[in-house]
């Protein structure tokens, strides 16, 4: 019987950090997982080494869903993000071995394409109008069916969702957090006007989606959504803290916006509450943080009944193992809404050798076995991990605030 013979933690930083989880079968079959948890990467890795590892070693690779049962149930101490990222690390490694045993890539696995190729939409932002439309229109030309739009705020410093000074908008190096600023009632006035000028601009021809972030309280973001029906957005990403669930049935009373949630979703009971009460239009828990490809597919199969289709989290902070995993299981569900796609930072290719293809909008994993993507170790050795963290957010008094 073929059983794991190693498994092992990797820790690279190649434009930022990633932890990837290589696991390896008795006859030299080997598949990988990202366990990267943005800000807290060591957290996960720690975890898998010194929990999981030594409890993967000689079991049987194909049982993928005893094995995540075992993990999940075995520790008691269930959920929660470093939890649910190390066993998803676990789980996609599996099928990608499982994959190159079969000869087929994951999606055959997981009953084959229901399409041709995954709607992803791109990122446009802007310190400014005229330097949000010249991103829109830069996205619209490389064949993109959807783009996300952020503007900067007039008289808010360093806005979530606008790079500033080469950041990505979301990590900072140094040790400690940047911090950013915040102001409510500027950003609601701001948003409608930026989004009826992209509508202007270029028309209904294309899917338009915004983030929120969690800033808002449930009747501003009602108010958020009422004010941006005009324009057909496709969604409004994360109106409100995720904790407060019950928040999005007073948003769904005041607007017919399509509503999206759950990228810090760990597990199915996280939107259970969401999906069977129909207050959400999309479910964004990624693979990564919602334990890998065997729980994503449970999430989706029950959203499937309620009308909410996937909308999975897919920005830089997911390796690009994670990534190709999405893009299998969007893919293979019947109910794939939008897959997000925000580009890896170069040099993440001389590590991260990707079969994935992009062409008229849309995203294919390619076809070979596995989930597509081989991971290079003496090229991920040269890329030190390098401590960076997520901003936190302030208002004008210094208190804290959602970021």
């Amino acid at each position: 019987m073929t059983t794991i013979s190693d498994a092992k933690v990797l820790i690279t930083c190649p434009g930022r950090n990633y932890v990837t989880l290589k696991i390896t079968t008795s006859d030299g079959v080997t598949g990988i997982g990202d366990a990267t948890l943005n800000g807290r990467e060591l957290s996960v890795a720690s975890y898998l080494r010194d929990h999981v590892c030594p409890l993967l070693l000689g079991k049987d690779p194909s049982c993928i869903e005893r094995i995540w049962q075992y993990l999940y149930k075995g520790a008691y101490w269930r959920r929660g993000p470093v939890t649910m990222t190390a066993i998803a690390a676990v789980d996609v490694a599996l099928w990608d071995i499982k994959g190159k045993q079969a000869g087929l890539p994951v999606y055959q696995l997981l009953g084959g394409a229901v399409r041709d190729g995954v709607t992803v939409y791109g990122q446009a932002s802007g310190e400014d109008i005229p330097q949000l439309l010249d991103d829109v229109g830069r996205i619209l030309d490389r064949g993109f069916r959807a783009v996300r739009a952020q503007a900067a705020v007039p008289g808010v410093e360093r806005v979530y969702g606008v790079p500033d000074g080469g950041r990505t908008g979301e990590q900072a190096g140094g040790g400690r957090p940047s911090v950013e600023g915040w102001d409510t009632g500027r950003y609601l006035n701001w948003v409608p006007r930026y989004m009826a000028t992209v509508r202007q601009e270029f028309g209904h021809g294309f899917h338009l989606l915004h983030d929120v972030h969690h800033r808002l309280t449930p009747i501003e973001a009602a108010h958020l959504g009422k004010s941006l029906e005009l324009f057909r957005m496709f969604w409004i990403e994360d109106p409100t803290p995720a904790e407060d669930q019950e928040a999005f049935r007073l948003i769904r009373q005041h607007t017919t916006t399509p509503l999206a949630v759950g990228e810090v979703f760990n597990s199915i009971w996280d939107c259970q509450y969401l999906i069977t009460e129909r207050l959400i239009d999309y479910i964004r828990t990624s693979v990564s943080h919602a334990g890998g490809i065997s729980h994503l597919r449970k999430i989706l199969s029950l959203a499937e009944l309620y009308g909410v289709r996937s909308g999975a989290h897919g920005a830089g902070d997911l390796s690009p193992v994670s990534f190709a995993a999405a893009l299998h299981v969007d893919l293979s569900v019947q109910n794939f809404g939008m897959q997000e796609y925000m580009e890896h930072l170069p040099p993440y290719q001389d590590v991260f050798k990707t079969t994935w293809t992009f062409e008229d909008g849309l995203m294919h994993p390619g076809d070979a076995p596995g989930i597509g993507v081989e991971y290079d170790e003496e090229a991920a050795a040269r890329f030190a991990y390098d401590p960076k963290y997520l901003p936190v957010n302030t208002l004008a008094d210094g208190s804290v605030h959602d970021w």
